[in-house]
């Protein structure tokens, strides 16, 4: 800052901040006191902001504690050894406490104080070890990364065409009759002309990568594929140059130009089909951000104004007409529509709206127009939640992973060991063998040994898992929540809102003698009509769904915990329980039995009664959802365990259970004692899964080893769980726990061939076979096989999708 016009800029520019209560810019002192909301704002949104106003950001003082999670973008990873290094200086960055870093994304998780983000400090660690900081992730609406994917695609596709023209050239040019005929010395220098390009220029991504892990003195795959083509490429100088070296005329002939530019060719192809593989992988994330609309039509002042999205704010009345995308999140102000939210909860029956009724950014409204209050913008809505939940999980790490991340770490100074005693056993201890073969069994084995796939067996695998979720409606929060999820053993659920609807239904209606079932509905349906009780509300539902004709009853009174009463006709009507009846002593009508049946069934019963005397019966239960026996059959068809837990009654427990096929029932639970039992069962060896809405189940859910919210796209219910199922369908629990089981089988099949094919891989082209078939393997093959492994596994986690479709 260099003047008080400086000052007055930057405490407008921060002020303008969605979510900055208040900004002091001190000239003297150079600093900047910002009062702003953490759950609306992070650190590293004002750092950005300042920044872009071309000042510099230095430190940012937090205003309350807690843990926050931010994503920053990073380029240039290729490796498992890479993501190792990136971890590692991320988590010296000082106000940084843990940073996981996926490959597959390109992104790094960072874990930190509330209100502490140093974002100078973190593009400084990243840089200063050779990598490109891109930016913290969800701050523009570009993306970065994408465009970062879209320029390394097209350098590829240049460098890879002239490296395949060259290697081709350089291959037929490496022929005895080619060399014979052009003669040795013209033919050698075209052929190290031809390669040179090829060496540093179409493999520059090797070279400047493995010069990088030498500069922070550690080695990576690039550190392999560098010295492995190196080698061969020295050593063909060598013996174009300097043949007197080698003594005899006979070695001269066998140069390796054409093994060291294909090694580059093969493995930057490989490489190639890697990155359009994983590119493939964050569909799920492309998909959800390209919902979001980018205006809005705002009314101001009687007029309709269009404005980018970006520059709504709370408060707003917003018009939104047949066939728009409903901008952000909101409350409707006036008129009538329905909106289509399958993008949301996967439900295809679009939504009625009204007048208070909820609305949610990048939904489809289908018919009428429409006003709303914006009641949340930018990163609080409901699908910037969903996608920042996504884009954790699928930058989150598996337990499973820190086996591979462990094997990776001490892989390449191995490979380095047993590459140097093949050298040495070829060229001291193997008869006749010569430099040239000790170099080439030298060479192989580092090339075969690159661990590509090993770093992405498991991050491809979590990306395509969780984004077929998200497009299903399950939302999984981490790595760790899906690996979880395949090793449950039992599935407890909640009953009311989560297994039942959570509303009663009228079950029964039962008349007594001289009356009809019709006569008893309509005489409830013309008290009920009036009474605002959940048990009223069903009455008039089922009188409604049978076109029962409504009368007026006069002199309408709601009696406190018993039921109602009024006057229908001249006659007096009275609805209540049993203690109603014989607190004013209306006789039953042999109902009692009617009524002890009903109960026993776990079910609510009220008399209807005409005057002086009972009419009838009706029953009421929270009625099971539709969906919920077939998921119960489903979970135990595959070895799993169905408890329910309850606050109701043990004959209503035990009632719903009977129904459902349900193994154990927990009745008489109040909210706060469910974790108990979830504990219980823990300690019992047991790994449980706990089914609830997200609200009053929030204890349990946090106590089981995966809460599974079933939100409908609720705030709440997206913080509670593991995971959240988006629309109340009970299926999705099986769909689940399904996809973490067809998950985790891909992951297990990636790391297996991944160490399967190093671990056969190695001895051979170590020279194992040599001495018994007389096999070695050549360089130029080893690179097309290291290639095609990382390709295969990136392949293989595509291929969830297939499986998805098939039986997911």
């Amino acid at each position: 800052m260099s003047c008080a016009a400086c000052v007055r800029r930057l405490e407008q520019g921060l002020k303008s901040l969605d979510g900055v209560a208040e900004a002091n810019v001190n000239f003297a002192a150079e600093n900047a006191s910002v009062e702003y909301d953490p759950d609306k704002l992070h650190a590293a949104d004002i750092a950005l902001k300042i920044k872009d106003m071309g000042y510099e950001p230095i430190d940012v003082s937090p205003k309350r504690g807690g843990i926050e999670r931010t994503a920053v973008m990073i380029g240039g990873m290729t490796c498992a050894a890479c993501v190792r290094r990136v971890e590692n200086v991320l988590k010296n960055v000082p106000g940084i406490e843990d940073a996981g870093v996926n490959l597959a994304t390109s992104k790094a998780l960072l874990t930190h104080q509330s209100g502490v983000f140093p974002v100078e400090e973190i593009r400084q660690a990243v840089e200063s070890s050779g990598y490109k900081f891109l930016g913290v992730a969800g701050t523009d609406q570009e993306d970065p990364l994408e465009k970062a994917r879209i320029a390394e695609l097209r350098d590829f596709k240049i460098k890879l065409l002239a490296g395949a023209i060259l290697s081709v050239l350089i291959h037929v040019g490496s022929m005895p009759s080619i060399i014979e005929y052009f003669g040795r010395r013209l033919t050698l220098t075209i052929l190290f002309l031809m390669t040179t390009p090829v060496i540093f220029w179409v493999g520059s991504r090797f070279m400047l990568g493995a010069y990088k892990a030498a500069k922070q003195k550690t080695t990576d795959m690039n550190t392999l594929v560098a010295v492995g083509s190196l080698s061969a490429y020295f050593y063909s100088i060598l013996v174009t140059f300097f043949p007197q070296f080698f003594g005899s005329a006979q070695e001269l002939a066998h140069v390796y130009y054409d093994g060291a530019a294909m090694i580059v060719t093969l493995i930057l192809l490989g490489r190639f089909l890697e990155a359009r593989a994983k590119g493939k992988t964050s569909e799920a994330i492309k998909k959800l951000i390209s919902l979001r609309p980018k205006t809005a039509t705002v009314i101001k002042d009687g007029a309709e104004i269009e404005v980018p999205v970006d520059m709504l704010t709370h408060g707003d009345v917003i018009l939104v007409r047949p066939g728009e995308r409903i901008p952000t999140d909101g409350k409707v102000m006036s008129g009538y529509s329905a909106v289509d939210e399958s993008m949301l909860t996967g439900e295809s029956l679009p939504v009625a709206k009204e007048p208070g009724s909820d609305v949610f950014g990048a939904t489809i409204n289908k018919s009428g127009s429409f006003t709303f209050e914006a009641v949340k913008i930018g990163a609080e809505t409901v699908l910037a939640q969903i996608i920042k939940l996504v884009e954790e999980a699928q930058g989150s790490k598996a337990p499973i992973q820190r086996f591979a991340d462990k094997v990776a770490s001490i892989f390449v100074p191995t490979v380095f060991s047993i590459a140097s005693i093949t050298f040495i056993i070829w060229y001291f201890f193997v008869p006749n063998a010569t430099f040239s073969l000790a170099l080439l069994n030298f060479v192989s084995v580092l090339i075969i040994a690159c661990p590509c796939a090993m770093g992405l067996a498991t991050p491809t695998a979590v990306m395509v898992g969780t984004g077929i979720g998200a497009e299903r409606g399950i939302l999984i929060k981490s790595g760790e929540s899906l690996e979880k999820a395949y090793k449950l053993t039992t599935v407890v659920f909640d009953k009311t809102g989560t297994l039942t609807k959570g509303e009663p239904s009228v079950t029964d209606i039962v008349p007594a003698e001289g009356f009809n079932a019709d006569q008893v509905l309509e005489i409830a349906y013309a008290v009920e009509v009036l009474s605002e009780h959940p048990l009223a509300k069903a009455v008039v539902e089922r009188a409604r769904l049978e076109s029962v004709s409504q009368e007026a009853i006069m002199n309408f009174e709601a009696v406190s915990g018993l039921g109602a009463r009024g006057m229908l006709n001249g006659d007096s009507i009275m609805l209540g329980n049993l203690r109603l009846m014989k607190d004013q002593g209306i006789d039953l009508n042999g109902m009692h039995e009617a009524w002890t049946t009903l109960v026993d069934k776990g079910k609510t019963a009220i008399f209807v009664a005409k005057n002086s005397e009972v009419i009838g019966l009706l029953g009421f239960l929270d009625t099971p959802r539709e969906s919920a026996a077939e998921t119960i059959a489903e979970l135990k068809r595959t070895g799993l365990k169905t408890i329910m837990i309850t606050g109701d009654n043990k004959a209503t427990a035990a009632a719903v259970a009977e129904v459902l096929g349900i193994d154990e029932a927990f009745a008489e639970v109040l909210p706060g004692d469910k974790a108990a039992h979830i504990v219980e069962l823990q300690k019992k060896g047991e790994v449980v899964a706990m089914v609830g809405d997200g609200i009053n189940d929030a204890p349990a859910l946090t106590s089981a080893d995966i809460g599974i919210a079933i939100g409908a796209g609720t705030d709440v219910a997206i913080e509670a769980g593991d995971i959240t199922l988006m629309k109340s369908d009970l299926r999705l629990v099986y769909s689940a726990i399904k996809l973490s089981r067809q998950t985790m089988r891909v992951i297990k099949q990636n790391l297996f061939w991944a160490f399967f094919y190093n671990v056969l891989g190695i001895p051979v082209a170590a020279g194992i076979l040599y001495p018994f078939y007389g096999i070695l393997l050549s360089p130029v093959f080893a690179a097309g096989a290291m290639a095609l492994s990382s390709v295969s596994v990136v392949s293989n986690s595509l291929r969830l999708k297939w499986i998805a479709a098939k039986r997911i």
